[in-house]
């Protein structure tokens, strides 16, 4: 296996939109293996073929189990083919370092793919997996979370700052109401619920 060189905003190629892959060989497992090994050494959750310059519909991903174990999962062709629900949080990407941005994704998700040997297979996730399978399928098909960021892209300590200037501004507005006996709540405008509350996942792929 080998460590990869993952390509960064600005380069053409993560704008494009993959192939499918047809042949299923010696090569192609070694992309994979490459992938696993580069998302590691990144520590991502994730990593899509694009993103190593490589215009194919493939992405690796590993979101850890309840005991911490490690099991990278390989996606070849994947299809989106249910979804559920809607979660927001924050994500951040590997081919734009240091950034973050919230998101809305499906709570839920069910994909169908091929293995590394071109058996089909199903899978249902939720959580911070069905984001991490959402945010690696839209690099296949040349979309970069940006675009569907609900907030200027900045990095964690600028957004953890953010939140707690909101939470401060909360917390003066019901301390003033409080002491008015005014019992109207104030609404944060849809911007400033972004900032709201730390979202628990993360996907960093």
């Amino acid at each position: 296996m080998a460590i990869r060189k993952i390509l960064h905003e600005g380069d053409p190629t993560l704008l494009k939109k993959s192939r499918r892959v047809k042949r299923f060989d010696d090569r192609l497992a070694t992309l994979a293996d490459d992938m696993i090994e580069t998302m590691y050494d990144s520590d991502g959750v994730g990593l899509a073929a694009p993103q190593v310059g490589v215009l194919r519909r493939l992405f690796v991903m590993d979101v850890m189990d309840s005991e911490g174990e490690e099991e990278p999962v390989i996606f070849v062709n994947p299809e989106i083919i249910a979804e559920d629900g809607v979660q927001r949080g924050i994500e951040g990407c590997l081919s734009l370092p240091g950034l973050v941005g919230v998101v809305s994704r499906p709570l839920t998700v069910t994909i169908r793919a091929q293995d590394i040997d071109g058996e089909y297979f199903e899978e249902t996730y939720t959580g911070l997996a069905a984001r991490c399978v959402c945010h690696e399928t839209d690099h296949l098909d040349g979309i970069l979370y940006r675009r569907r960021s609900e907030t200027v892209l900045c990095t964690r300590e600028e957004y953890e700052e953010e939140v707690r200037r909101k939470a401060e501004i909360e917390a003066a507005r019901q301390e003033e109401g409080d002491a008015s006996d005014d019992d109207t709540v104030s609404e944060l405008s849809a911007d400033e619920e972004c900032h709201d509350a730390m979202p628990e996942d993360e996907v960093d792929a």
